[in-house]
């Protein structure tokens, strides 16, 4: 964004932006140019060249051939399940740096990606939820009746459903919500939310020391699906937030608690992009079933409100490129042995080099 590009200059840095990057986010070319950066007519032209190179994605083995050796790439690099990616891009001799495998420590508050646009993704999915079903979200007195309130259920309780459950309770909806994660039950009931879940033994244990959810028991499980089910059926609007680190999302909603729902009801699959956790659901589709039940699997939910996400995005990656920075010689210097680095770090001198992902011999 404009208003980063001034302060990498600050930090010594020449800025070059590819033609039209900022167009989706209602940024146009000028708007750089008139922060000081160059603008460039082609990704060739803009990336192959530089010493530093930012993006929202992981670049694809195209781009992977404009880039030159050396150059430290930084984007949300999706590396679960591409090794081969990882391996083209060690192999190419780039520094590869996944900005969403920032550890979650206070320093790296201002960097978390997943923090900036998880918020965005659960205000939008109730926004989407409340466009595509059809009727009023409050509940409205009016002199032809009375019109209810939408039951809005909310299940995974992390920062996407946290906002979901603020953004849905803003427009008047009678909310509940789910997790496996005890300590959300406080979250939940402080939004002013329901907390529905089987409160037993196990999961009062169900956390991970980082702050994520374990994978449950198969008899939890079935006591909490058994529980969800008889719930599912009275919702209007069922958002799922639910995902596990470097495994595909847990699968929360049967074929059979779809067809339990009322027509017209709407689910909104956020984790359709690592399989989803709606049976039917779609990445990139709104699959109607034959009851009349909306399943919505946008991809890229963020970047539905593209100049926020852009925004936000633009301050994580400032923030993580402040760090990699000499500011006396401004000149990148990235401290190998430094927290944040040796968290994010996936390809250096043409070897995949985060311990998670090495190649299995």
């Amino acid at each position: 964004m404009p208003e980063t590009v001034k302060k990498f200059i600050g930090l010594g840095a020449e800025v070059t932006v590819q033609s039209g990057a900022g167009v989706k986010a209602g940024v146009p070319d000028s708007e750089y140019e008139a922060a000081g950066a160059t603008i460039a007519g082609s990704a060739a032209d803009a990336s192959g060249s530089a010493d530093l190179v930012l993006k929202v994605r992981r670049p694809s083995s195209d781009e992977i051939g404009l880039l030159k050796r050396g150059a430290t790439v930084i984007a949300i690099m999706d590396p679960y399940g591409h090794e081969a990616e990882l391996g083209a891009m060690a192999e190419a001799g780039l520094d590869a740096f996944a900005m969403e495998l920032m550890p979650r420590i206070t320093r790296a508050q201002v960097m978390d990606v997943l923090s900036s646009q998880a918020n965005l993704a659960g205000y939008r999915a109730v926004v989407d939820g409340a466009s595509e079903y059809g009727r009023a979200m409050p509940m409205m007195m009016t002199a032809a009746g009375t019109v209810p309130a939408a039951r809005v259920f909310v299940m995974g309780v992390g920062v996407a459903g946290l906002q979901a459950i603020a953004t849905a309770r803003r427009m008047g909806a009678v909310v509940t919500a789910t997790d496996v994660r005890p300590a959300t039950k406080e979250q939940v009931e402080s939004l002013g939310a329901k907390f529905v879940a089987v409160e037993d033994e196990e999961f009062k244990q169900a956390e991970t020391s980082g702050g994520y959810a374990k994978e449950m028991s198969a008899e939890y499980k079935k006591k909490q699906a058994d529980l969800v089910a008889t719930h599912i059926a009275k919702q209007d609007i069922v958002i799922t937030t639910a995902l596990i680190p470097g495994r595909p999302a847990p699968q929360l909603v049967s074929e059979a608690m779809v067809a339990s729902m009322k027509p017209g009801s709407v689910l909104i699959d956020l984790a359709v992009e690592r399989g989803g956790n709606v049976e039917g659901a779609k990445a990139g589709e709104i699959v109607t079933t034959e009851k009349g039940v909306k399943i919505v699997g946008h991809l890229n939910v963020p970047g539905r409100l593209a100049a926020t996400a852009s925004s936000l995005y633009a301050r994580n990656l400032y923030a993580f490129v402040e760090t990699l920075v000499d500011k006396e010689a401004k000149t990148l210097a990235v401290k190998w042995d430094d927290e944040l680095v040796k968290a994010t770090n996936l390809t250096r001198d043409g070897q995949v080099s985060h311990p998670s992902f090495q190649p299995k011999s």
